[in-house]
Parts: structure tokens; C-alpha cells; sequence
């Protein structure tokens, strides 16, 4: 007999009016039996709270007085639902669409092995449907991540980090290594996530017959979006570079400092400005 293990489904919603509902209705379209949503609102003001709250009454509402980011408005959801006994939770983008089984085959794949920490659908661009992660790595040398966009043959198989875009994580994970470090307002937040899953033994996977369409909105906010994912980047690298990789992260981002000063004489722009600016921001708090 098949086991359906407690899953609650955090959805982190800021501003999200155009893509909320339907991420909503293809959720409770699932064949799963056995979930919660807890929708985590980080102060909205376009009315998709509201929104949500007049079509999905099954859903739990938690709204914060301000825009806390991701990790630290995805762990108020997270610790909701380890209070209530939650076996997994499955962290979702309010800007994804999922297929009806997508969760079913997810659980599958976490029952086979229960070293199995982390799970990632595949997961596709919404608009062109042209694979968006089927596995991610960690560029060391280059101090980024690098999605994965072949998908493997396999049934499932193993990846260096899982997106937050969708990610399936078994509760005893966060009682091991504990919740998203908070010190990361957006992005980079899942790459350490999974890297502290690796180190405590867990293994991260991606579910090949498991899928979902990722309509992503960050790209509105271009200037914003590569200010967080410099500053995040340096955080990310500062705590988890091994340290025989050390002298090379310090004369790489020498070289990048450096770039960007030539691009802010030569040809300034909006980005290059806001990489400027992530640079002295991170120097002054960390």
C-alpha cells in the first residue's frame, strides 16, 4: 500500500497579482492527498493577497508587516509547518504552474533512500518551454551557480544545489542543519541550503518524470535582481569557500572590482551602477 507522507507547500507571495492564481488552482489540481498550503505574504500592496484569500479558502494566510525577503519569509512558513508535524515541505515560487503529479513523484523518489534530503522537479520556462533547471552546479573558480539544462535519462538523479524555484526538502533535514541562513535576502539562499544538506550527509535530488513551468517575474527588476545576486554571491562565498580556495575567491573579486570600475567610467549604466553599490554594501555589513 502506498504511503502519503504529511507535505505542507509554503508559497512565498510579494506582489504577485498576475501569477498567483493560477499557481493557486494548479496546486489544488495535484493528485496528492495529503498537503497544506500556507501561503506567506511579505507585505503585498497590488491586492494578491487579497486576491488569493477570496478564491482559495483552504489555504493558511500568514502576512508579514514588511517585505522580508526570501529565506526569512519562507522559514516563518517552514516553522509553521514543522510545528504542525510536517514529514516534508515542499517550497514553491508563486510564479510556477505544476503538473497534477508533479508531488507524487517527487515522494516516490524521497521514500526509495531516506539519506535523499532535497528534491527538485524538472523545471521548465513557462513562456517557451525550454528546460530552465534539470540539475545545478557550483562554479568555484567562476563564484556562481550554473544551471543544468539537459535532462538526464535516468529516473532520478543527483544534483550539487536545488533551486528554490521548487524545492522538496524532508522535515529531519531542518531539524539537522536548521532553517535558510536569513543573513541572505535574495537568491543564493537554496545554493547554501543544499551545500550544508551535502555536507550532513544528505543527498539532493532531480526527478525527471516531475515537472513544472517556472513563469519567472524577477526579470522585470533587472537592476535589483543582479544587486541581490552580487551581494548574496559574496555572502555565499565568504561562508562556504574551502579554504584552499580562499586566496583565489580574494584576487578573483579583486578582478571584478576591477572590471566594474572600468565599466562605471567608461560605460556607465543602471546594472553597473547597482554592482557598484552591491560591492560597498557588502563591505559595510560583512
Amino acid at each position: 500500500m502506498q504511503i502519503f507522507p504529511k507535505v505542507f507547500i509554503i508559497i512565498l507571495n510579494y506582489n504577485g497579482k498576475a501569477v498567483i492564481k493560477n499557481c493557486l488552482k494548479s496546486v489544488f489540481k495535484m493528485t496528492y492527498p495529503n498537503f497544506e498550503v500556507v501561503l506567506v505574504d511579505n507585505n503585498s500592496t497590488d491586492g494578491s493577497l487579497e486576491l488569493a484569500k477570496a478564491n482559495f479558502s483552504k489555504i493558511n494566510f500568514i502576512k508579514n508587516e514588511e517585505n522580508l525577503g526570501f529565506g526569512t519569509g519562507n522559514n516563518i512558513g517552514i516553522r509553521f509547518a514543522l510545528e504542525r508535524m510536517a514529514e516534508f515541505v515542499l517550497v514553491l515560487n508563486n510564479d510556477t504552474e505544476v503538473d497534477k503529479d508533479f508531488l507524487t513523484k517527487l515522494i516516490e523518489v524521497a521514500q526509495i533512500d531516506e539519506k535523499i534530503g532535497l528534491l527538485s522537479p524538472v523545471i521548465f520556462n513557462g513562456h517557451t518551454k525550454q528546460t530552465w533547471f534539470s540539475g545545478g552546479k557550483i562554479n568555484w573558480l567562476k563564484m556562481r551557480t550554473e544551471h543544468i539544462k539537459s535532462i538526464k535519462t535516468e529516473d532520478y538523479y543527483p544534483s550539487s544545489f536545488i533551486t528554490g524555484c521548487s524545492m522538496l526538502v524532508r522535515a529531519t533535514v531542518f531539524k539537522e542543519i536548521g532553517l535558510f541562513d536569513e543573513d541572505f535576502f535574495l537568491y543564493w539562499e537554496d545554493a547554501d541550503f543544499s551545500h550544508r544538506a551535502n555536507k550532513a550527509g544528505f543527498k539532493n535530488m532531480i526527478v525527471t518524470g516531475s515537472w513544472v513551468y517556472h513563469f519567472e517575474q524577477s526579470e522585470k527588476y533587472q537592476a535589483n535582481k543582479v544587486y541581490w545576486l552580487v551581494v548574496s554571491g559574496l555572502i555565499f562565498f565568504k561562508k562556504n569557500t574551502p579554504f584552499w580556495l580562499r586566496p583565489w575567491i580574494k584576487i578573483y573579486i579583486i578582478g571584478r572590482k576591477t572590471k566594474n570600475w572600468w565599466d562605471n567610467r567608461f560605460r556607465k549604466n543602471e546594472i553597473t551602477g547597482m554592482v557598484k553599490r552591491a560591492y560597498i554594501d557588502f563591505k559595510r555589513a560583512y
